[in-house]
């Protein structure tokens, strides 16, 4: 098993953050990891998904679990194996969100993933994180 974990604090509150990373079409709109992305039902467990990161193939995956407002968690197949995350945002006070995303990859081809995709997924949720941060600001000055 190979595990890929990145946190970050930004400014926003649960709901902002809930409404902006649970929109999976708009992802590619403000994501600089994601090129293309949709979801085929409602944003709850057992709906499938689909997103094609800038820089690797297209992928389905499936939502396995859902808490509103504060976690979610999906898994893809892999040749072999599964890669599973979650995705987990907490108050961390003062208008600051604690965005924590854990990725697990099982199968022959972890060695593989480990060295080819796991430094440049854990950078690319660093600039997600940020970018998340962005799209609040941007959002809240468009509402003003």
């Amino acid at each position: 098993m190979y595990t890929i974990e990145a946190d970050s604090v930004i400014t926003g509150d649960l709901t902002e953050v809930w409404a902006i990373t649970s929109d999976v079409a708009g992802w590619p709109s403000w994501d600089p990891h994601e090129q293309d992305a949709r979801l085929d039902g409602p944003f709850a467990a057992g709906s499938i998904g689909w997103s094609k990161p800038r820089s690797g193939p297209g992928t389905e995956w499936t939502i396995t679990e859902v808490e509103p407002e504060h976690r979610w968690s999906s898994e893809c197949r892999l040749p072999g194996g599964m890669m599973r995350g979650t995705s987990t945002f907490t108050a961390a006070g003062s208008g600051q969100i604690r965005c924590h995303k854990l990725i697990t990859i099982t199968g022959p081809l972890v060695p593989l993933f480990a060295l080819y995709f796991g430094r440049r997924i854990r950078a690319d949720l660093t600039l997600t994180w940020s970018a998340l941060e962005q799209e609040i600001a941007r959002r809240r000055l468009a509402a003003a």
